[in-house]
């Protein structure tokens, strides 16, 4: 590299000071649903009903939950239903299949979901903090810093809000399932820890205590927070881990992604293998294919060793290389297609599953690493 890459100051806690976002249906468990009813003077099969027009019916405006008291809908649904995300923009790239929405919390501020239409799936891309501390240099959310982290309610309301999209038909194609989460939006999701595994109980758990999605079916990223990533081995959802590598070596790493100062490649990859020794699930590598910077030839070579050295690739992780998606003004560029498809070759070679990712949205910028939440 012929010049040091410039970074931002490294965040891990939300500026303090603000307050917190309504509570909602979404943020209690099922015992706690109990709770709040006595607290809030309603019969728990009360709670039980909202519960369903939420988390069953994709439900969120009072005057359609017949079942309840007229008189106390308006009420009920107030207490249990807050609104948490108000949309302020919503854009449409790949034929009307990918929708990205601007939201804008309580507080004002904004976060991006972009929903995706794929010929035998739908998938949502969600955010867990409202901007990224993370500070990666050549990803546009992190060069914004971290404003605040989000409750389990408004992580699961995009869920509940892209639910209802493909239910209704608001997505070319007709009406449809969605069928995957992944936490790959504005933020480091394991920063915000508890609110995304809570978040991850409510869409796995039967309706109506949550979405009853299959844990297989949502993708937990990680730019390598290693004790984190360990701890979400032993929480007993079966998701899937992605983690975001995008160099082999701590030299390139620790300019690319700063939290490797605190945890290094070999910790980052030692998580990622513990993780699947637990669960049994295979672990993504995200890997963007930057040129000139991380795609030489050596360091996929490098990527192969430091993977083997954990264990049969082929068995245990599966390298998935992001063309990267460019930001207008940075330095960072594509990687060239003949760089990539060496980079495969050698990786394929050495028996480690590696596909090159299908880019979505990047002409309303969409695409990972471009999330800004801007509403200009």
């Amino acid at each position: 590299m012929s010049e040091p890459i410039k970074t931002l100051p490294l965040v891990l806690e939300p500026p303090r000071g603000r307050g917190k976002p309504p509570r909602h249906l979404a943020d209690f468990s099922a015992d706690e649903r109990k709770a709040a009813a006595e607290e809030l003077g309603l019969p728990a099969f009360r709670v039980k009903q909202v519960a369903h027009h939420y988390f069953a019916r994709l439900q969120r405006d009072p005057e359609a939950m017949t079942d309840l008291p007229a008189a106390q809908r308006d009420a009920i649904a107030q207490a249990l239903l807050p609104p948490l995300l108000s949309t302020v923009k919503v854009q449409e790239a790949d034929q009307g299949t990918t929708l990205k929405t601007l939201w804008r919390l309580f507080d004002g501020a904004l976060v991006e979901s972009v929903l995706m239409r794929y010929s035998e799936r739908a998938t949502v891309c969600v955010s867990s903090q409202a901007g990224c501390g993370m500070a990666c240099p050549f990803c546009a959310t992190g060069q914004g810093g971290l404003q605040r982290n989000m409750s389990t309610a408004e992580i699961v309301d995009q869920v509940v809000d892209a639910a209802a999209a493909m239910a209704h038909g608001r997505v070319a194609g007709g009406p449809g399932r969605l069928s995957n989460v992944v936490f790959m939006g504005m933020g480091e999701p394991l920063a915000n820890y508890k609110a995304v595994v809570g978040a991850v109980r409510r869409m796995t758990s039967p309706a109506p205590d949550g979405l009853g999605m299959s844990a297989r079916n949502i993708t937990v990223s990680t730019v390598g927070l290693a004790p984190r990533m360990r701890q979400l081995a032993d929480e007993g959802v079966p998701v899937t881990l992605a983690l975001s590598l995008h160099a082999p070596d701590d030299e390139l790493r620790d300019e690319l992604v700063p939290i490797n100062t605190r945890h290094s490649v070999e910790e980052a990859v030692s998580a990622a293998k513990h993780f699947f020794d637990v669960t049994g699930r295979r672990v993504s590598i995200e890997y963007a294919m930057m040129r000139d910077i991380n795609d030489q030839a050596w360091r996929a070579d490098l990527l192969a060793e430091l993977l083997l050295a954990h264990g049969e690739g082929r068995g245990w992780v599966h390298v998935n290389l992001i063309p990267l998606n460019e930001v207008p003004g940075s330095r960072f560029t594509r990687s060239r297609d003949e760089d990539m498809d060496e980079f495969v070759r050698r990786l394929v070679s050495r028996g480690i599953s590696t596909t090159i990712r299908d880019t979505r949205g990047d002409e309303i910028d969409a695409a990972c690493g471009q999330l800004a939440a801007s509403d200009a």
